[in-house]
């Protein structure tokens, strides 16, 4: 118990309040009257402001690790890290995956994306499609990131987000031939 403590507090130290961002962004949405209780975590997303600390937070992360996969996403890598324990957000939720994404290329889309905690991914599975249609009014898009990932997102007013997705990050990774059996680097 004290070294998943002691895990906890490290995790706190490099990404910040993430049981707090996790509470504050259920919170919204059951304002909304979505109530995400009960369905799979995909994982946890922090964007850094620089390259620089892309890299420093990715060297600090990977020893809480079990592999990783970076890609070049719009021009910039993306990690998606692998916890070897899942990082515990509430009661009900838990992580295995941290997403690691650098800033935009371009200055003008700082203020367009929230630095630091930037959002949370829950998987819909089966729902996914109902859930885009009845949550319609409420949904401020979708991305397409290719044929296996195209989540629906909420994005709130301080720029954080909430993204919905067919089948987990993880998944995603695995069916676009990527694989989580050791670390991938795109940049040094």
């Amino acid at each position: 118990m004290a070294l998943m403590e002691n895990t906890s507090q490290i995790f706190h130290h490099i990404l910040g309040d993430f049981a707090g961002f996790y509470e504050q962004q259920y919170q919204r949405l059951l304002a909304l009257g979505i109530d995400i209780r009960g369905l799979p975590l995909s994982h946890l997303a922090f964007r850094t402001k620089t390259i620089e600390e892309y890299l420093e937070i990715r060297n600090q992360l990977e020893p809480f690790c079990s592999a990783n996969v970076e890609n070049i996403w719009g021009g910039r890598p993306i990690s998606k890290m692998e916890l070897k324990t899942p990082l515990v957000l509430s009661r009900e939720a838990s992580t295995s995956l941290i997403e690691l994404i650098p800033p935009e290329h371009a200055d003008e889309y700082q203020d367009v994306y929230k630095l630091g905690l930037e959002h949370i991914g829950i998987v819909l599975g089966e729902e996914f499609e109902n859930f885009g249609k009845q949550c319609a009014p409420l949904i401020t898009g979708q991305q397409d990131q290719g044929p296996f990932c195209n989540p629906f997102f909420i994005t709130f007013e301080d720029q954080s987000n909430v993204k919905f997705y067919l089948r987990s990050l993880k998944e995603v990774c695995i069916l676009e031939g990527k694989h989580f059996d050791g670390f991938y680097h795109a940049i040094e």
